[in-house]
């Protein structure tokens, strides 16, 4: 395929850029704070496709582009590319985590209970329209219950009254023959695992590579992948074994003194699923940075589905990995917006040429007019 370089439309392009601009709220340090606090979620999936957790930037990133996601994350990317790797943070546990929100679909009750937490998923779904009436400007929102509040808790960061997590669904499954054993893995140095945001990944991929390609995939698509098979195109119909929002402490290993400690605590979300076959459970898994529910459990059932010996393309590790990565897509597709005079000339040229061709060609007795 040939590009053409656009030329001699350099004051266009700045005036164009301009307009963008003025299209959108003035960029100033208010507009981010104000995204970082009121819009949480859309910095947590910034975060999680972009594989940066850095709320400020991610903020900074969609104030900056008027709120297009995919322009959010190639910047966060391309900013990410640009820091050098200091350290390598030791592994988590589900039992390490801070947990805000557990459920699960399997079972009533779970070991440790179910935990609501931060949800609309029993709120009646209605605008609230009375916002937008100048006369109803000083009414308050309903203040949340008090046991949710902590006046010691700093903004962003996990009340604490939460205690660490209690033992992982999946966990009493195994130790109920359900769920096949982890096998034993030997410590692994962190530094020797394979890292997609540095090396791309081979098919069939490592499970870190699987993970991790999910782990940053488009929401969008990895939601569409999942959801046609769940609609009956692939093989399963699972259910949710656990869904968790928990904040994880990143902890790093002291140079000197070799001990592990906290730099801090980052917003992350899980899920598994689980499928009857034959005689135990299959299981299917994902996880992100940020809380989001929606890509986590279409991710997990992706992550079960993949490998499946059916042609639907939620089966195929290439096709989910590579269809559902953000800036790729979103880059190629975008793409189509640039010259492209000489293939589309091409293409007429070979059109008219055909055409050239059946108008001449000589008919034989017979032929249909």
């Amino acid at each position: 395929m040939a590009y053409v370089a656009a030329r001699g439309g350099e004051a266009a392009i700045l005036q164009s850029e301009q307009l963008h601009q003025l299209l959108n709220a003035p960029l100033s340090l208010a507009t981010v704070r104000m995204i970082e606090a009121s819009l949480p979620y859309l910095v947590d999936r910034v975060m999680g496709e972009g594989s940066l957790y850095a709320p400020e930037l991610a903020a900074l990133a969609l104030a900056q582009t008027g709120g297009d996601l995919y322009e959010a994350v190639l910047l966060l990317r391309a900013y990410r590319s640009t820091q050098p790797r200091l350290a390598y943070a030791e592994p988590v546990t589900q039992t390490e985590l801070l947990t805000v929100r557990r459920i699960s679909a399997s079972f009533k009750d779970i070991p440790g209970g179910q935990i609501l937490g931060p949800s609309l998923d029993y709120s009646h779904r209605l605008l609230r329209l009375d916002l937008l009436d100048q006369d109803n400007q000083d009414r308050s929102a309903p203040a949340p219950p008090a046991a949710t509040v902590s006046s010691d808790a700093p903004a962003g960061e996990v009340p604490p009254s939460y205690d660490p997590s209690p033992l992982a669904v999946a966990d009493w499954q195994r130790s109920e023959g359900l769920l096949a054993a982890v096998p034993e893995v030997l410590p692994t140095d962190p530094a020797s695992l394979p890292d997609l945001t540095r090396e791309p990944a081979d098919f069939p991929a490592p499970r870190a590579h699987r993970l991790q390609a999910l782990a940053r995939a488009d929401t969008g698509g990895v939601l569409a992948l999942g959801y046609a098979s769940m609609r009956g195109y692939g093989l399963a119909h699972p259910t949710v074994n656990e869904l968790r929002l928990a904040y994880a402490d990143v902890r790093l290993r002291h140079p000197v003194t070799g001990e592990p400690f906290s730099i801090g605590r980052v917003r992350v979300s899980q899920c598994e699923v689980v499928n009857t076959q034959a005689t135990e459970l299959r299981l299917g898994y994902t996880a992100t940075l940020g809380w989001n529910e929606v890509k986590c459990i279409a991710g997990a059932m992706l992550d079960l589905e993949m490998d499946a010996p059916q042609p639907h393309p939620a089966h195929s590790e290439e096709f989910v990995l590579y269809h559902t990565e953000p800036v790729e897509a979103s880059g190629f597709c975008i793409h189509y917006k640039l010259p492209h005079y000489v293939t589309f000339q091409s293409g007429l040229d070979a059109l008219r040429d055909a055409r050239a061709t059946a108008t001449d060609a000589p008919t034989e007795p017979g032929d249909v007019q």
